[in-house]
């Protein structure tokens, strides 16, 4: 079992092409931990921002009637691939790992591989 700084670690070391990781609750918003990103890529604005993105789709799915879970959702953009994943392990509940990839350096399928195998090693 991982804490959260040792799982951010191994998610920004481990991962090719990871330039930002954060660990997230979605209820608040709040960063609960935070390593990469740059002065100009804040990951707490971003933590925040991305919380909006799963309560949309979470509303979203309650509208439709759809009773499957959210295992990942993911943002690509020009250069770069925006990855959030919804923990699902014990202590887990509300909160979620965003990822930034820089696309031109990563490969999608490893990536969230290796972010899932992350999360079950996670102790939160």
């Amino acid at each position: 079992m991982a804490n959260t700084e040792t799982a951010l670690k191994e998610a920004l070391t481990s991962i090719e092409g990871a330039t930002g990781v954060a660990l997230v609750d979605y209820t608040s918003g709040m960063a609960l931990g935070t390593m990469g990103g740059s002065k100009s890529f804040d990951l707490n604005v971003a933590a925040a921002g991305n919380t909006d993105v799963i309560r949309a789709k979470m509303r979203t799915m309650e509208m439709l009637g759809l009773k499957g879970d959210i295992e990942d959702i993911l943002i690509s953009l020009s250069d770069q691939y925006h990855l959030i994943r919804l923990l699902k392990s014990r202590g887990g509940n509300g909160l979620f790992l965003y990822l930034v990839l820089d696309s031109n350096r990563a490969n999608l399928a490893m990536a969230r591989h290796q972010l899932k195998k992350i999360e079950e090693d996670l102790e939160v």
